[in-house]
């Protein structure tokens, strides 16, 4: 307990500079490789808390790594800072109320993402300087993981390859060690050439393009009948073809974002998507240029993390919220969809007792649940299959709240957020020291994520072609 006492007091000595940078970042929110602000704001505090800098990590203007220690294990504890479009909103507010309408916003709590993490890295680099350890601590500060993919990238740049054990957390409603499954993904522009022409005097020597995408999603459409129940596949119109109807449309494209519980199984989902498109193509007489966006693998599981990351979890006991916290919460589950509330508690399969207060989670939830299984994506995957990776989610939005919505924009600034993300941070930075404190625990995760590469190699589901869509300082 006094090595958890001590690195726990670190956190709370260091979370005002902490909380702020959180709220800084919810102040300017940049998407998809186009945080140069949010970055600085990182690098800076990383700065002044004694790290190394390695700027323009993996080639990524807006990715800084900040490395503490020498020797030993290297611990990665890995932050994100990118926002989501459209989703401004104020802090603090009970209704929708767009700070600048259609601008960006946090909704998916990212803002305190990267503060928590960078707060947990640097608890544990004061704690190996305060009782002279022999070990590395490094924050990854990564862009673009709403689309971006780009862990995925600097894992395939090598950014891991000397790493131990990396640590992640997730803001949430509920609080629990990530056991949940993720879904590999990719996100594949598929774009289709025509012929251009006078849609009513010459329609016969036009060939459209914005055929071909339609009769593609009509395809896809049929294919879910067909597909495995947890797999996913969705599309958006990148370029449509132009505004006038009056010309064939010549070019279009479609991005489809095509998700299996794993890897294998995406690679094949894949192929068949790309016959639909390959078909469109031969029903319209156009040509077909397929372009992989971005891609990330499903997290593999690792149980000797999840058993040390819940140990230090219950130790440290839940988020200790107070009235006013739950009198805001309440406020926000007034403006829920039905059934947002039964939907959370299902996932975490937990039954409130009668008299419980369920605006808020004020309970830890054990290990190996099962609840209704509902995945999502997210490129911290592909660190999980290049090192032994834990994530925790972190209680900072009310119960019920669904992600990338307005209401957890809505908790960005709150004391809620403050308190979950510095209650996050406590926990991985406690998790990282019971790891170098416990070398059999470090070779037992080790251990398990070899068992997993033997039965299944890891291939990089972006390939080698193609580049990270960044982009230039403003």
């Amino acid at each position: 307990m006094e090595n958890e006492n001590q690195i726990w007091a670190i956190a709370d000595d260091h979370a005002t500079r902490f909380i702020k940078l959180s709220d800084d970042v919810f102040d300017t929110p940049e998407t998809l490789y186009a945080e140069f602000k949010s970055c600085a704001a990182h690098r800076e505090l990383l700065v002044e808390q004694g790290f190394r800098i390695t700027d323009n990590a993996a080639g990524l203007p807006t990715a800084v790594v900040g490395e503490a220690g020498t020797g030993g294990p290297v611990i990665a504890i890995l932050g994100e800072y990118d926002a989501l479009p459209g989703l401004s909103q104020h802090s603090g507010e009970i209704e929708p109320n767009a700070i600048t309408e259609g601008a960006h916003g946090h909704g998916c709590g990212h803002n305190m993402f990267g503060a928590a993490a960078m707060l947990a890295a640097t608890a544990l680099k004061d704690w190996i300087e305060a009782n002279n350890i022999t070990a590395t601590v490094r924050y990854y500060g990564c862009p673009a993981e709403e689309g971006g993919a780009a862990k995925t990238y600097m894992v395939r740049e090598g950014l891991f390859d000397d790493v131990d054990v990396a640590i992640s957390w997730h803001p949430a409603p509920f609080l629990a060690v990530n056991q949940e499954p993720s879904l590999a993904n990719a996100r594949i522009d598929y774009t289709f050439h025509g012929i251009a022409s006078h849609a009513a005097f010459e329609p016969d020597m036009g060939r459209s393009a914005l055929d071909a995408v339609e009769l593609m999603n009509v395809g896809v459409n049929y294919l879910r009948e067909h597909m495995p129940d947890a797999a996913r596949v969705h599309y958006a119109y990148i370029d449509a073809g132009g505004e006038a109807p009056n010309v064939v449309q010549a070019r279009a494209t479609v991005r489809q974002l095509i998700r299996h519980p794993d890897l294998p199984g995406l690679k094949d989902l894949i192929a068949r998507v790309d016959k639909i498109a390959q078909g469109a193509a031969l029903m319209t007489e156009t040509t077909l240029v397929k372009k992989v966006f971005s891609g990330v693998s499903n997290m593999l599981p690792n149980r000797p993390l999840e058993e040390v990351m819940q140990s230090e979890l219950e130790s440290l006991g839940p988020v200790q919220f107070d009235a006013d916290d739950r009198a805001f919460a309440a406020k926000i589950q007034a403006t829920l969809p039905k059934g947002a509330v039964d939907s959370n508690f299902a996932v975490i399969n937990y039954t409130p007792k009668p008299d419980q207060d369920i605006s808020l989670c004020d309970w830890i939830n054990p290990l190996d649940r099962k609840g209704v299984v509902r995945a999502g994506s997210t490129d911290v995957g592909d660190v999980s299959w290049a090192v032994p990776t834990v994530q925790l989610w972190g209680a900072t939005w009310t119960i019920g709240t669904p992600f990338h919505t307005w209401q957890v924009v809505a908790h960005g600034k709150t004391p809620i957020a403050h308190k979950g993300l510095i209650h996050a941070a406590k926990v991985m930075a406690a998790t990282g020291r019971a790891l170098i404190e416990n070398p059999d625990a470090l070779a037992a995760a080790k251990a398990a994520h070899q068992a997993h590469l033997a039965k299944t190699p890891y291939e990089c589901p972006i390939p080698d072609e193609t580049k990270p869509p960044i982009k230039s300082a403003p």
